[in-house]
């Protein structure tokens, strides 16, 4: 027969079946999983036998009692179990123990009566017998009731003796038994006192026990000790907890809706239709609200979850935020810690490495950039002696938590700024970052705060990543810079070692119109060259035609400009016809570098022979001389190295670097032969140009100054 009865007890079997088999497909045999198996096994058994007592009226009432001591018996020894962890493990024998026999005398005393019930009923009419029926009946409510107050008493001691930091895995459990035992207590001092047993009450047990068992799941859930390694998806939860709520938003409209048109005759379905219409359109804008679903969201994780954050889909939105951007890093830095705790904005400040923290980045910020943080400001000493994140607003109504430290003075001018947080380097105070205050999260806790510290150390690695990059780009801009310079103050020293040559030879040759000559065109090469040289330096890079030189007309030209001093170089031109593509002036500089220093390293009676030939489509100019030499280690460490020069304060130590950049270039290339007191021999290899005149550029060096 269905009653209110058969669905209130087949309610419970299924709650309590339903998280029976959950924790049965997960134990992993531990000891400390079997009491919750035994005592969800017992609300089976209690359930199904009360089920079947409703629904089947020729059930035997006599099985009735001792499925509830069964029931309370389990739920005992789960209560105890967990009561015993907070015991030494010496003295839990001794407690097991006493369990054992309070369970034991709990049974004998609960079982007699009705056994002795059963046996006498079951005794031949003429046996006597000085037991009553109806007397050991009548005393098991009693029985029943103490048993209700001891499971309140156990669940009253774990409630006051368990830390605080423990509590939160029990909580559940002893909510839920704590409802099965008071609306026992209730059920059977009614039963006692008015010597009845009310089946509407009686009805009524098995909704509560099935109300009580998301209860407990939830404390199943949060003790990995009873091995229940069940994962739900918030984002399930959270969407199946949209679904549900509207569907009993809904049926809970349509109720009203429905009487609203039973209790007015005239206007009823003209106000069902509109009351209707304008609940489902509140149901719209609620499921549309982000706030509001931003606020279940986190309704949910509190309530329904041992951690807040579901740290992986956390952890991999922050990384993905971080990582998915064209944008600045600064602000992609700030972006990603703003959706964390669901602010709008916030403002970054770096070390800038002269003692002061400057702001770099504001993000949806109304407002000039505030003035940098000293290093020694009691705020930055404060996070870098602690790490901890400063709650401005609790700054401000708890001093004490803050000892030493004031908000500075700008954060008057920005009250909208909620949390800063240090960005921590290899134990360095690098920069902080100071976020805005979040229209959903009105607190943060311990966890808010673990989380921001951690996703703070990954941004604070960005940050860094970012700053060294920036140094870098600085660097190598000043590299480009400097080696320009020195490629300019080279040439310029070359420059005035011709002017001076002049004017040595200026005295004893005035009069020869030959040497006047000369002058005039060393002067005018000197001044157009110096002209280059004033231009790249303007616009910080070195500016090349490239046009076809003839290789002739180019060694002559380098051999002129070195002067007169001995030893002059002899010159051997195989083909006069041959052509390069090049910048002539770069070419002839480069050339000259190479003979004045195979000229510097021979003695005034040596020799310095240059000799210019083809070989296929390459031309070969080779420059030998038989100077002092260079040994192998030298040719491979310091030749071609930049800024070192055997010539001390007088060398720039670039020439033969900036040949052979310039050379390879081209396409060629340039290699050395040389042997220690016998001479040294450069060979330069360079493309041959056969077809017409081709005006093209060369890659240039560009520098940003």
């Amino acid at each position: 027969m269905l009653n209110a009865a058969t669905f209130s007890y087949l309610s419970a079997l299924l709650a309590s079946s339903l998280l029976f088999l959950l924790l049965l497909t997960t134990w992993r045999g531990r000891l400390q999983g079997l009491p919750a198996i035994l005592g969800i096994g017992s609300v089976i058994v209690w359930s199904g036998i009360f089920l079947a007592d409703a629904a089947w009226s020729a059930f035997p009432d006599a099985l009735i009692p001792y499925a509830t001591l069964l029931r309370n018996a389990s739920l005992f020894l789960l209560l105890t179990s967990a009561l015993v962890s907070l015991i030494p493990r010496k003295t839990r024998l001794y407690l097991y123990s006493a369990i054992s026999v309070v369970l034991s005398a709990t049974l004998i005393v609960g079982i007699l009566p009705q056994t002795l019930a059963l046996v006498t009923e079951s005794l031949p009419a003429s046996l006597p017998t000085s037991i009553s029926p109806r007397w050991s009946l009548g005393l098991l409510p009693y029985f029943w009731l103490l048993q209700a107050i001891l499971g309140l008493l156990l669940i009253e001691q774990i409630v006051r003796n368990y830390p605080q930091s423990q509590l939160w895995a029990l909580k559940h459990l002893c909510l839920g038994l704590g409802v099965i035992f008071a609306y026992d207590l209730f059920f059977y001092s009614d039963s006692v006192l008015l010597n009845r047993v009310d089946p509407d009450f009686l009805s009524a047990r098995g909704f509560v026990t099935a109300i009580a068992i998301p209860l407990i799941a939830v404390s199943v859930a949060r003790n990995p000790a009873w091995s229940l390694d069940i994962h739900v998806s918030r984002s399930v939860v959270f969407h199946s907890a949209t679904l549900l709520s509207s569907g009993l938003y809904l049926m809970a409209m349509a109720i009203a809706g429905y009487y609203i048109r039973a209790s007015s005759s005239t206007w009823g379905a003209t106000l069902q239709i509109v009351f209707l219409f304008a609940a489902a359109l509140l149901l719209i804008t609620l499921l549309f609200s982000g706030h509001i679903r931003a606020r279940l969201k986190i309704l949910l994780s509190e309530h329904f979850f041992s951690f807040k954050y579901d740290y992986r889909a956390e952890w991999s939105q922050f990384t993905e935020s971080l990582a998915a951007t064209d944008d600045r890093i600064p602000k992609t830095i700030i972006h990603a810690l703003c959706g964390l705790v669901k602010s709008p904005g916030g403002l970054m400040w770096s070390d800038n490495g002269r003692g002061a923290f400057e702001c770099i980045e504001m993000l949806q910020v109304d407002s000039y950039p505030p003035p940098p943080l000293k290093a020694h400001d009691p705020l930055i000493q404060f996070m870098r002696n602690t790490g901890w994140i400063v709650d401005l607003a609790e700054m401000r109504s708890q001093p004490e938590a803050y000892p030493d430290v004031d908000a500075p003075a700008w954060c008057h001018d920005l009250p909208q700024l909620w949390l800063i947080i240090p960005l921590f380097f290899k134990t360095k105070l690098i920069g902080c970052v100071a976020l805005t205050r979040s229209a959903v999260v009105r607190h943060v806790n311990w966890e808010d705060r673990s989380l921001l510290k951690t996703a703070g150390l990954q941004a604070a690695a960005m940050l860094a990543q970012f700053l060294s990059d920036q140094a870098l780009m600085n660097a190598r801009q000043f590299e480009a810079f400097n080696q320009l310079a020195a490629y300019v103050a080279h040439d310029l020293k070359n420059l005035i070692a011709q002017q001076s040559l002049i004017v040595t030879n200026a005295e004893r040759h005035k009069d020869n119109p030959e040497f006047i000559n000369d002058v005039i065109h060393t002067v005018k090469n000197s001044v157009e060259r110096m002209e280059r040289l004033m231009l790249q330096l303007r616009h910080g890079r070195r500016e090349e035609a490239s046009t076809r030189c003839s290789l002739e007309s180019a060694v002559t030209e380098a051999i002129s400009r070195l002067g007169s001093t001995p030893p002059i170089p002899t010159i051997d031109i195989a083909d006069q016809t041959l052509s390069v593509q090049a910048d002539e002036e770069r070419l002839i500089t480069s050339l000259g570098h190479l003979l004045k220093n195979a000229r510097e390293a021979t003695s005034s009676n040596g020799s310095v022979e240059v000799e210019v030939l083809r070989k296929a489509n390459t031309a070969i100019i080779r420059i030998s001389d038989d100077g002092a030499g260079m040994s192998q280690a030298f040719i491979r460490d310091r030749l071609f190295k930049p800024f070192d020069s055997t010539k001390g304060l007088t060398g720039m130590g670039v020439g033969a670097f900036e040949s052979r950049q310039f050379f390879h270039a081209l396409g060629g290339d340039l290699t050395v032969e040389s042997t220690p007191g016998a001479g040294s021999v450069f060979t330069v290899y360079l493309p041959i140009l056969d077809q017409p005149e081709v005006v093209s550029a060369l890659p240039q060096t560009e520098v940003s100054v």
